[in-house]
Parts: structure tokens; C-alpha cells; sequence
């Protein structure tokens, strides 16, 4: 979690600050073979140098960014969960709980769609 302390450490509020942390250490834990980073200002993983997923936060909510092809495939499910979304990003309001299984979803999909990808982000 080091990579991200001084990230972390930038949130004002203690509640979106642990949220935030729990989320970064549960993919952390999850997925021990992608790399933490900072990039652009915002907390992100990859895996052989292309985006898996990054997070960044809002006033109402922790954004998910994990391009544009995992929220079309994942849409209904995201909506499902109670989550916004746009075509880039998923909003994660603070009120609501992390589902966590379809956060493991979306990052599985990227791991292994992206498994031959040779850029940071998809070609779309």
C-alpha cells in the first residue's frame, strides 16, 4: 500500500479515506500479480505494462475506471448493483456497499481480454 499512501493520505474525509484504502488493498490482495501505480494523479493497477483498472474519487463517490469494454460487457450487472456509469467510469456512491465479487468480475475480464494486449489502453 505504499505506492498509494501519499494518495491516501490526500482525502480529507476518514470515511472515504478507509472506503478507499479497503477497495486498494483488496485488489492488492486479490490480484498480487498487478502492478500498483499512480498515474494521472489517480491509484491504478496493470499487468504487463497495459490498464487493468483505476479508481479515483468524487465528493459522492469512488469512481471505478476499467475502460469502456468492461462496462459494456458488465452494464446490466452494474446497474444491478445500484451503480451509475458512464461510458468510462462506474460510480461507486459512498452510501452504497463495494460489490466486490463484480469488482473481481470486470478485473478478471480485463486480465484476460487484454492478456495479448500490447498498449496501455485497448485499441477501440
Amino acid at each position: 500500500m505504499e505506492v498509494f499512501a501519499e494518495f491516501l493520505a490526500g482525502i480529507d474525509n476518514p470515511e472515504h479515506r478507509d472506503r478507499t484504502e479497503e477497495v486498494l488493498h483488496w485488489v492488492m490482495k486479490k490480484f498480487p500479480s498487478l502492478v500498483p501505480k499512480i498515474a494521472w494523479n489517480q491509484p491504478m493497477f496493470t499487468d504487463h505494462e497495459t490498464f487493468i483498472i483505476g479508481f479515483s474519487i468524487a465528493k459522492q463517490h469512488l469512481a471505478v475506471a476499467p475502460e469502456r469494454a468492461v462496462i459494456i460487457q458488465f452494464s446490466d450487472e452494474i446497474v444491478q448493483a445500484g451503480y451509475d456509469h458512464t461510458k468510462q467510469l462506474v460510480r461507486i456512491k459512498w452510501s452504497n456497499s463495494v460489490n466486490f465479487s463484480l469488482l473481481e468480475k470486470m478485473i478478471d475480464f480485463n486480465i484476460t481480454d487484454k492478456a495479448d494486449c500490447k498498449t496501455f489502453w485497448r485499441k477501440e
